[in-house]
This record gives structure tokens, C-alpha cells and sequence, in this order.
């Protein structure tokens, strides 16, 4: 089996671990249940798997080490109440050939985003609705971004409004803590 969908249902109870079993997996989506609990480790042991959307539940805990093993193209686990410092997905090395789109919005993440460094292929991040602190890091604007937004979080500084990050409006980047500098109010001089 290379895909499972079983998304708009009304799964219950946690993620079975046996799940890391379906070793051809590429797709799977569990997106729009009522799934509980911890995501399983064994999720981030899948070879090849490529799109993972668990989007829209009610998962809790951290976000598996082992998903450092993936390649992603497609990792959605917006709107549950995943917690800790997801970072190290940004150390994700991904395929060069392909747009990739990371969603982790609408969580309780909670890490400093000042030194991200973004890899290469990454042109969609959603980390709105989060407790994501420090500042928008200079790098995300040699991004060529097709989706960007760290609005609803804990940011301060001035935004490096350039390159990748010139084409999004105030709702990408407002109701931080104090966030400023285009395309939001100007910074005030101290």
C-alpha cells in the first residue's frame, strides 16, 4: 500500500503505532478526525514517505524525533495541541525538485525562531496561532515563498520586509508581541 486517506471521519482514540509498518507508505492522511494522544514514532520511520496530514484533531505532545528521518514534501499537523520545539524540522533535507509546504499552525509550539535557518525547496510555512518567540530571521528572505505566515505568535523585532518576505500583507505577519516595520506599524526609535 502506498496511500491511506482516512481523513474526514470520525476516527477516534490515538494513532495505532503499527501504522509505521506500511513500510512502501508515500501519502497519509488522517486529517479531520476526532484522533487523541501522542502522534506515534514510528510514523517518522516510514522510508519513504512523502505526504503526512494529521491536520485538524486533537493530537498532544511533542512532534516525534524519528520525523527527522523524513523527506517530506507535504507535513500538515495544524490544528491540534502539539507542543514543544519543533525546530528541527527546518533541518529537514528535502528533494530540490520539489515545493514543499510545512503547516504547524494553530498549535502550542513554543521555540525561538531568530537563527532558522530555512532549506532549500521550503516555499510554504504556516506557524501561525502558536507561542513561537524572538525574530523573523534575515534568511527567510532569500526564500522564494509561496505561503508565509507567523502572525498570532510571540515575535519582536523589525521585520526584514525584502526579497521573499516583500509580497505578504499585514495578516501574515500581525498580533505578535512586537513585531513592526513593513508591512505593520513602523518601529518605534528608542
Amino acid at each position: 500500500m502506498e496511500s491511506l486517506d482516512l481523513s474526514y471521519n470520525s476516527l477516534t482514540g490515538s494513532i495505532p503505532s503499527s501504522l509505521g509498518n506500511l513500510r512502501n507508505l508515500i501519502d497519509l492522511s488522517l486529517d479531520r478526525n476526532h484522533l487523541t494522544g501522542p502522534i506515534p514514532a514510528s510514523l517518522g520511520d516510514i522510508p519513504g514517505l512523502q505526504g503526512l496530514s494529521l491536520a485538524h484533531n486533537n493530537l498532544s505532545g511533542p512532534v516525534p524525533a524519528t520525523f527527522s528521518n523524513l523527506q517530506p514534501f507535504f507535513l500538515a499537523l495544524f490544528r491540534n495541541q502539539l507542543s514543544g520545539d519543533p525546530s528541527f524540522l527546518f533541518g529537514l533535507t528535502f528533494p530540490s525538485d520539489l515545493l514543499i509546504n510545512l503547516d504547524l499552525s494553530r498549535n502550542l509550539f513554543e521555540f525561538n525562531l531568530t537563527d532558522t535557518v530555512f532549506p532549500a525547496g521550503l516555499n510554504g510555512l504556516d506557524l501561525s496561532h502558536n507561542r513561537i518567540y524572538g525574530k523573523i530571521s534575515p534568511a527567510a528572505t532569500k526564500v522564494e515563498w509561496v505561503g508565509f505566515n507567523v502572525s498570532y505568535n510571540r515575535l519582536c523585532g523589525e521585520i526584514p520586509y525584502y526579497g521573499g518576505l516583500s509580497r505578504f500583507d499585514k495578516y501574515s505577519f500581525f498580533h505578535n508581541k512586537c513585531l513592526c516595520g513593513l508591512p505593520l506599524e513602523p518601529c518605534k526609535v528608542s
